[in-house]
């Protein structure tokens, strides 16, 4: 069963690395074989296109959209793969914060009448904690903290396996009426 967001925004958030972080909220429960929107569903409200569109799908979304859980798989054919790092791809961990500010956008659009142009603002206390290469899922969690009617700040973490690959805070805000 998945989580609530009474259960998520518990200081009790689930442990990860043998309790020396934890994750925004507890996805062991999340059915993450299923998906609430794939890339053609998801491209309707955010308008990244091309090698830019890096959230392949959103797998679980609390009821008022607060909190998502997202999916990025991460392959060997995409831009980066051959300049960073040649024989030893990475993926970049500004690629991981974009993954994850387009999670938190959708998230935030989605709420609205008409989907809208929303960027991204600010990058507060962002971490990288693990490697992601080509092959690997990568799990972006978000869990929104503040939201008004043209702004929204998020809490976001990367997951790769039992491991946080990154986790920030990003603030963003609707710039346009209608996209």
């Amino acid at each position: 069963m998945p989580a609530t967001p009474n259960d998520a925004m518990n200081d009790g958030a689930a442990a990860v690395d043998e309790g020396k972080s934890k994750l925004l909220f507890d996805i062991s429960g999340i059915d993450k074989t299923k998906m609430l929107a794939d890339r053609e569903q998801i491209a309707k409200w955010n308008p990244h296109r091309g090698p830019m569109s890096l959230l392949d799908g959103i797998i679980w979304a609390t009821e008022d959209y607060s909190m998502g859980l997202g999916i990025k798989y991460v392959r060997d054919n995409e831009f980066w793969v051959p300049g960073h790092f040649p024989n030893r791809p990475m993926f970049p961990g500004v690629l991981m914060i974009e993954t994850a500010a387009q999670l938190a956008c959708y998230l935030f659009i989605i709420r609205k009448a008409a989907p809208t142009l929303s960027v991204f603002l600010r990058i507060e206390d962002a971490a990288f904690r693990a490697e992601v290469v080509p092959g690997d899922d990568l799990y972006i969690l978000c869990r929104e903290v503040k939201r008004q009617r043209r702004r929204f700040v998020s809490k976001i973490q990367g997951v790769v396996g039992d491991k946080i690959a990154f986790d920030a805070q990003i603030s963003g805000m609707s710039v346009e009426k209608e996209i």
